[in-house]
């Protein structure tokens, strides 16, 4: 399953209370607002409930992170163990687990092989530049700092995402964008996507909502409506 366009991504991170059958019930509440409201979401659980959720739920899945075979140690979770468990897309050099930009290339082209779609974290335009010569699906614009804050990049300086956006356009139009950091109210959705964003995403805002699915129906409704694109728009 190829990530859609436009979608909404809730990442578990490692919350406590997205654990084994506290995080399926998430999903399936995640699941449940995406039916109802006729928005794409989509989700990261923990790497250990990639199975279950992808089992017990249609909603697109994300793995948080991987690790190639070659260069897996005792305890790692590898490509191809995420791609088994049913992961449609993997986070590559997340600022929370950032990779050397030579492990970016090998990761990108092993998530090719293997039908991943690979979603490289950037942090800069400059960054994002760079990326773009691996050919990768997504790239998630996201600065370390705006993680989990209230002053992320689409509040303060939304001027900055829309002129990655372009720059992204303009090199490889293959390439998705995705936004993240900083995203907490339907608000700041509509903000993203009025840069020319494909995706966004949030984890805290998502995680600390005394109603979620309430939440989550207040962000379905500041989701575009869904586009129908050919391969080439859509991705690998």
């Amino acid at each position: 399953m190829a990530l859609p366009q436009p979608h909404f991504l809730i990442n578990f991170k490692t919350a406590t209370e997205t654990i084994g059958e506290d995080g399926l019930a998430f999903a399936r509440t995640i699941e449940r607002v995406r039916d109802e409201t006729e928005r794409h979401f989509a989700v990261a659980p923990q790497l250990t409930d990639l199975r279950l959720v992808a089992d017990r739920t249609s909603l697109p899945i994300v793995a948080q992170s991987a690790t190639r075979r070659e260069d897996a140690t005792l305890g790692a979770t590898t490509y191809e163990a995420v791609a088994a468990a049913g992961a449609d897309a993997v986070f590559v050099n997340h600022p929370q687990n950032e990779a050397t930009f030579a492990d970016v290339a090998r990761a990108v082209d092993r998530c090719d092989d293997l039908g991943l779609e690979s979603i490289v974290c950037v942090t800069s335009r400059e960054q994002g530049r760079a990326a773009l010569t691996y050919d990768p699906d997504w790239l998630l614009f996201e600065r370390p700092a705006d993680i989990a804050s209230e002053s992320g990049l689409v509040r303060t300086h939304p001027e900055r995402i829309a002129a990655f956006v372009d720059m992204v356009d303009a090199e490889h139009p293959r390439t998705n964008v995705f936004v993240g950091g900083g995203i907490r109210t339907a608000e700041d959705v509509e903000r993203a996507f009025s840069c020319g964003v494909d995706a966004a995403g949030a984890a805290s805002a998502a995680l600390e909502a005394s109603d979620r699915a309430a939440w989550l129906r207040s962000i379905a409704r500041a989701v575009p409506d869904a586009v129908e694109c050919d391969e080439s728009t859509q991705g690998k």
